[in-house]
């Protein structure tokens, strides 16, 4: 039944900043920090970032908490950057926990590298400080922080900040960027020990392996059709959509962000209530008399209330239907991909991406999330 309640739409990000609550009272939540050295040598990091954002949500794609869909949440710091201010140890927060996950994808792109002190105890202690960590029992929280340089230097001493990070529940997880005794000489391993985390190691200038599968073309198409069904309404309508074609694009920086792109948007973490009225009209006590008609999408001008009710309800209807179709096919994809590796001989993980998806599977799961297909 359409008729559902409504503020004035403005970014999630935004939302997140003012404090607002968009938390449903059916949803369950799961929150991820990720804090990324940008110094000079850690382009290829931020590459596998930009390029595995989407593989890594899609762990949560069909997740479940006590019978609740769980959402995830995203927050990205990045620090150990010259550009950065020198007072606040060259840190920054670049964005709080938010859903916005076309927001997440512009600000990875938009990062910088540049030579500088990485610093993880004091990023560490700043997310701690800064983010809005939910504090309902059970909750998954969780930081990843990765870079190459020791763990243990600079002022704040990261074994305080994990402890700090533990009196949260919050877990924290360290990838150095580099061979393991490295990472252990230099604390990676003992700060992620500290809060029952997980220590790995990466190669961060590595490639992520992509296995061409039958149904990457089909979901790339479905995913143009599956943008047709965004009903933009509100001032910063225009401003959103735009920048969900422009996430697209970017992700086309590889076929397999492109496809965990689609897939992410074919699951219910893909949530743009903000300013999309498909989603918005799932929400409750939705107001329609605050919907300004100078903000809607052309088909929509003109129409009466009953009018608009329906083309809401088609396409709905058609999202939905894409949205399905693409889980069948990523269904398909997924035995096809586990074919080919066996064939190939399993490879060790090695990217950002990898570590992370195994982490947070292995951690969410201990908490009694279900992941689900």
């Amino acid at each position: 039944m359409l008729g559902l309640g409504l503020v004035e739409p403005v970014s999630a990000h935004s939302r997140e900043a003012a404090g607002e609550e968009i938390q449903d009272k059916k949803e369950s939540k799961v929150q991820l920090a990720l804090l990324l050295d940008t110094s000079s040598s850690m382009d290829g990091l931020i590459q596998q970032a930009k390029t595995q954002l989407w593989s890594i949500v899609n762990t949560f794609g069909h997740a479940q908490k006590d019978g609740r869909n769980a959402f995830v949440e995203v927050a990205l710091y990045e620090y150990g950057n010259n550009a950065l201010e020198e007072e606040s140890y060259w840190i920054r927060q670049v964005l709080p926990f938010t859903r916005d996950l076309d927001e997440v994808s512009e600000q990875l792109f938009s990062l910088k590298t540049n030579g500088g002190n990485e610093y993880c105890g004091a990023v560490i202690r700043r997310a701690i400080e800064q983010l809005k960590w939910d504090d309902t029992p059970g909750t998954y929280r969780a930081m990843f922080v990765a870079g190459n340089e020791p763990f243990n230097q600079g002022p704040i001493d990261p074994g305080a900040a994990c402890r700090e990070a533990m009196a949260k529940s919050v877990v924290v997880n360290s990838i150095h960027c580099g061979d393991e005794s490295t990472g252990v000489n230099s604390g990676w391993k003992s700060g992620a020990l500290v809060t029952g985390g997980t220590f790995c190691v990466i190669d961060q200038n590595k490639s992520v392996v992509q296995i061409d599968c039958p149904q990457d073309k089909i979901i790339i198409e479905l995913n143009g059709k599956l943008n047709k069904t965004y009903l933009r309404f509100g001032s910063m309508g225009l401003e959103c959509q735009t920048k969900q074609w422009a996430q697209d694009g970017n992700a086309q920086v590889s076929k397999e962000a492109a496809v965990s792109r689609a897939m992410t948007k074919a699951t219910f973490n893909y949530d743009n209530r903000s300013w999309d009225l498909v989603d918005a009209c799932r929400t409750k006590d939705f107001d329609w008399s605050k919907v300004e008609e100078e903000h809607l999408p052309e088909e929509l001008k003109g129409l009466t209330l009953a009018e608009r009710k329906a083309h809401v309800a088609k396409m709905t209807a058609e999202r939905e239907a894409i949205q399905k179709r693409i889980q069948e096919l990523n269904k398909e994809r997924a035995a096809f991909l586990a074919a080919e590796r066996k064939k190939q001989g399993e490879e060790a993980a090695g990217t950002l991406g990898d570590e992370v998806r195994r982490a947070v599977a292995s951690q969410a799961k201990a908490l009694g999330y279900q992941l689900g297909q």
